[in-house]
């Protein structure tokens, strides 16, 4: 009988590996490519789903919002709440708590000279507002509110360039107030910004809350309070620590219970991701289950002396898979690392800027950053590895069974 050990096995298997160089090299560069492709562009897709789902709650929403009960189906003056007590306030400084605001939040119209436009009103803090979700870095012209500027607003970019006017101009707002009279009120534009959603700039105005209250003679009471954690994609904590401060008659909501469509884009990534990497696969296995056939053909002469010798099927067997696993383990080590190359040299983000309304239509800013998480990383080396060598077990098995006369007779 033949004796067989794993070292002879292995070296059997890398002997056969490089017996035909060539095609072992082209196998080798596809494997390469698309371990490259599923690692890459998984995380360029996990980097628009992550951009998507920080820039939406950065603009505003928070982790968790609280809101009076009638609010969301009426964002009107009329469904306001009281200011937070001692007890909410104690809180809203608890550990997993990083940052909160309150807000008066109105559907208003605003007008310039030239034009006249439909606008959400926000009133702020300013500091708060900074913490929380305001960018300084977004403002392009002027200043962000604060407490020497009152009576001054923060508008869009792109709201200026409809309503035909500049940094330093008098506009109105008018709204309702909770009688439903209509009030307005002059203020000077004290800043312009810009968002990495343009659809943003047209809606959102910030103005000084106190001022808002004033206007609307709402004194003490507030539209919501927005709240930030420690963690986005978990806020079961946050939420019950929130809920259980806050007035029963208050609404709590997670950012996933006030956005379906952001919350569905994060569940479903994880299953695109697999559906992606086995895809790629798919496209690989047919020239690796070719490569491996061929190589078997051509060593059927061996194989059947081997058998003659006395080597067993499962022997055999072994042998072609532990080839398949090694060449798909070259394959997986390459590829990751040009893998997180690629990735490190484009972790400053790329420039989409050429297809700004495009990626806004989806919520997604001008700049794309990818997004490695070890576990697609993991994900997609253990499904190249098992699909790898169950796509391998055919060749293998067949050689497996061949009649080791019959393999000796073969020309």
């Amino acid at each position: 009988m033949m004796m067989f050990s794993a070292h002879v096995a292995f070296t059997l298997a890398w002997r056969n590996l490089w017996r035909n160089y060539r095609r072992t090299l082209i196998m080798l560069f596809a494997i390469c490519l698309g371990v490259w492709a599923m690692i890459f562009m998984t995380a360029l897709s996990r980097g628009m789903v992550d951009g998507m789902v920080q820039d939406g709650i950065r603009n505003l929403p928070g982790h968790v919002q609280v809101h009076h009960p009638d609010y969301l189906d009426d964002p009107s003056v009329v469904n306001s709440f009281a200011e937070p007590d001692a007890r909410f306030l104690e809180a809203l400084q608890a550990p997993e708590v990083t940052g909160w605001a309150m807000r008066v939040k109105v559907p208003a119209v605003i007008s310039s000279e030239r034009d006249t436009r439909g606008i959400t009103l926000l009133g702020v803090d300013a500091k708060s507002e900074l913490q929380i979700s305001f960018d300084q870095q977004d403002m392009v012209a002027g200043e962000f509110l604060h407490e020497g500027n009152s009576r001054g607003v923060v508008i869009g970019a792109k709201l200026v360039e409809k309503l035909e006017t500049r940094l330093g101009k008098r506009i109105v707002i008018m709204t309702q107030d909770p009688d439903n009279n209509i009030v307005d009120r002059g203020f000077v534009i004290s800043g312009v910004y810009r968002s990495d959603i343009p659809g943003y700039e047209e809606l959102y105005v910030y103005a000084d809350r106190r001022l808002v209250q004033l206007m609307l003679a709402i004194e003490q009471q507030i539209s919501e309070i927005a709240i930030t954690g420690t963690d986005y994609r978990d806020n079961t904590r946050l939420k019950e620590a929130i809920s259980a401060s806050a007035a029963a008659n208050l609404q709590v909501q997670t950012w996933k219970e006030r956005d379906k469509y952001l919350a569905t884009m994060v569940d479903v990534m994880d299953g695109f991701i697999l559906v992606w990497i086995i895809v790629i696969f798919l496209a690989l296995s047919f020239g690796l289950i070719n490569t491996l056939i061929m190589a078997v053909f051509e060593r059927v002469r061996e194989i059947g002396l081997m058998r003659a010798l006395g080597m067993r099927g499962s022997s055999v067997l072994l042998i072609i898979l532990l080839e398949s696993l090694l060449l798909l383990l070259l394959g997986l080590a390459v590829g990751n690392a040009i893998a997180l190359v690629s990735i490190f040299l484009i972790k400053d983000g790329i420039d989409v800027s050429a297809v700004a309304e495009g990626m806004a239509m989806f919520g997604a800013g001008t700049v794309l950053y990818p997004v490695l998480k070890l576990s697609d990383l993991v994900l997609a080396n253990v499904v190249v590895i098992i699909l790898g060598l169950l796509t391998c077990l055919y060749p293998a098995w067949r050689a497996s069974r061949y009649d080791p006369i019959v393999a000796l007779n073969k020309h």
